[in-house]
């Protein structure tokens, strides 16, 4: 814990920092969220193509990243609401919005009471 999961769209790839976003986002977690710097694990997943309206798959005019940020239970709402708007924060910052329209969205969810770990 915490699960952070980043989704974006092939337009972003070029002009996306992901390791300054994630040292920065897991700031903003152990900050925010109380989370432990060592917990915090970041999964960054770039997807082969994206849909924006009625455009074309080949027209990269907009990006789109959301990103999911899974905790064990138990943060305010008010906790929630100002990590969600860090992680906005924080996009702006790392993404270099050159030539597409960014479409960011975060949530943070509570892990399932079934949620376990294994490292080894």
């Amino acid at each position: 814990m915490p699960q952070i999961t980043v989704d974006y769209s092939p337009a972003m790839s070029r002009a996306f920092d992901e390791e300054e976003f994630a040292k920065a986002l897991h700031a903003s977690v152990v900050e925010i969220a109380a989370a432990k710097p060592e917990a915090c694990k970041t999964l960054f997943r770039k997807a082969d193509s994206a849909a924006y309206a009625y455009q074309d798959l080949a027209v990269e005019e907009h990006a789109i990243v959301h990103v999911t940020l899974g905790l064990l239970a138990g943060r305010s709402d008010e906790t929630k609401a100002r990590l969600t708007e860090a992680v906005l924060e924080l996009l702006r910052e790392h993404v270099e919005n050159e030539d597409f329209v960014l479409h960011a969205s975060a949530e943070v969810r509570d892990l399932d009471p079934s949620y376990r770990k294994y490292e080894g």
